[in-house]
């Protein structure tokens, strides 16, 4: 059984029978982590930490981040989890790695929340949750995460991917996940102007304002700025330190404009220098939302370790038949 455990609150409710009963100790040296009081390695406590991974088809949502009205991933995932866990929104305390806007989508989103109580077992959780979301919004993977663990400011890089269908006609399956260019594009001057991008650079030219988001340092770091052709389909795939608010559609935009051979690729380093937006809509309107999804977050492998004595991560249940029931012919 995990060593993390819960400081002076009642037993939890018996769900399949698969929680264990906190064990009060000491609060001496607890840390906080959001509105709760997460163990450290000296075995104070104060609850469970949860590791999530999610996909979800961000459609007909408002986005991750937490609204009552119009729907986020961040409200439907809440609500689930306090139907099986039978705790309130305030003490999940839930946090994505990543606040997606409206329309966008994601395979490797990561959150993480946390419980006054253990799971023995974590593949029934798995199971109830998934039974619960509706069918675009499905948690891939749920494991024990150590204290340390956050999901936001544990994040070593993320990355992600915007889908540019390149054809005449836009395919109809492909019409939710891509973006359809009509305009022939030429994939080498879209590299040219990618490598531009990479490295520590100052990216308020390519950020828009936010009331959400609280005052964030410009500078971020991209690692890598890749076009891959897919038949009729590029798949642009950046990944970074972090990114700001519309940051990646906002240099999307841009590629699409120098892919069109509208614009010459050296124009990257000029807009970076300016620091402006506005000289940014002087050439490009930002993407649509509908072609962009998070890839995947990484984190360093500490982060990552399973606590000591926990149940191991559940990657979903696979379900078999044991023997045939029918005659053999």
């Amino acid at each position: 059984m995990c060593s993390n455990v819960v400081v002076g609150l009642p037993s939890p409710p018996n769900l399949n029978g698969t929680l264990s009963s906190p064990t009060p100790t000491n609060t001496s040296q607890n840390a906080k982590d959001g509105d709760h009081l997460v163990m450290n390695h000296t075995g104070v406590g104060g609850g469970y930490k949860w590791r999530l991974v999610i996909a979800y088809d961000g459609t007909r949502y408002a986005g991750w981040q937490y609204q009552s009205s119009p729907p986020t991933i961040q409200c439907s995932v809440e609500k689930v989890l306090m139907q099986a866990t039978k705790l309130e929104r305030k003490d999940l305390s839930l946090v994505g790695a990543s606040r997606t806007d409206k329309g966008v989508h994601a395979w490797g989103q990561v959150a993480h929340f946390v419980t006054p109580f253990n799971y023995d077992s974590i593949d029934s959780i798995h199971a109830a949750l998934n039974g619960l979301l509706p069918s675009d919004i499905r948690v891939r993977e749920i494991s024990p995460a150590v204290p340390e663990f956050h999901a936001r400011f544990s994040a070593k890089s993320k990355i992600y991917h915007y889908k540019v269908y390149n054809d005449t006609f836009m395919d109809p399956f492909q019409r939710d996940y891509a973006y359809h260019s009509a305009h022939k594009l030429n994939p080498a001057v879209m590299r040219e102007a990618a490598k531009y991008f990479i490295g520590k650079h100052d990216f308020s030219a390519f950020a828009n304002a936010s009331q959400k988001e609280r005052v964030r340092d410009p500078v971020k770091n991209i690692f890598r700025f890749d076009v891959i052709e897919m038949g009729a389909l590029l798949q642009l795939e950046v990944e970074g330190s972090g990114f700001l608010y519309r940051q990646v559609r906002n240099m999307v935009s841009l590629l699409l404009q120098i892919g069109r051979e509208a614009l010459p690729p050296y124009i990257v380093p000029m807009i970076l220098a300016t620091r402006d937006r506005r000289e940014l809509a002087k050439y490009a309107m930002f993407a649509p939302p509908h072609g962009l999804s998070l890839a995947t977050v990484k984190y360093n492998e500490e982060h990552l370790r399973l606590p000591s004595g926990c149940s191991t991560t559940s990657f979903g249940r696979h379900y078999t038949i044991g023997s045939c029931k029918l005659p053999f012919y």
